[in-house]
């Protein structure tokens, strides 16, 4: 990633974890997203647009919230949940959109919004 067209593009994002395999079926379960493992402590993810990766070397804490876009809000909201998510801020309208958030198994939080 050396082309000027790529400069300053968010390429990589990295979350804390407590439990790698739990993260991976999470994550697989709802999103579908890929997981190349590095390690017992490390697992590199792929969406089909952006890479990031989970890390047992910190804990989760509070940072900046990541929003994923997602055509049928309520069914996502039953996928998380019935893949051990928990429900923090149940669906709420804003301007553009409604939107909730929910707790991955490792306790960070994130949003899903639709129109």
């Amino acid at each position: 990633m050396t082309s000027a067209a790529n400069n300053f593009r968010m390429d990589y994002v990295e979350f804390p974890a407590t439990d790698i395999g739990a993260t991976k079926a999470f994550y697989a379960g709802v999103f579908g997203w890929q997981f190349t493992d590095y390690g017992p402590d490390y697992t590199s993810f792929f969406d089909g647009r952006l890479a990031g990766g989970f890390t047992t070397e910190w804990r989760p804490a509070r940072g900046a919230l990541v929003v994923f876009y997602a055509s049928d809000l309520e069914g996502t909201e039953a996928r998380i949940k019935a893949a051990g998510g928990k429900i923090v801020k149940p669906i709420f309208s804003f301007p553009g959109g409604r939107r909730f958030h929910f707790t991955d198994p490792n306790g960070n939080e994130l949003a899903v919004w639709s129109e």
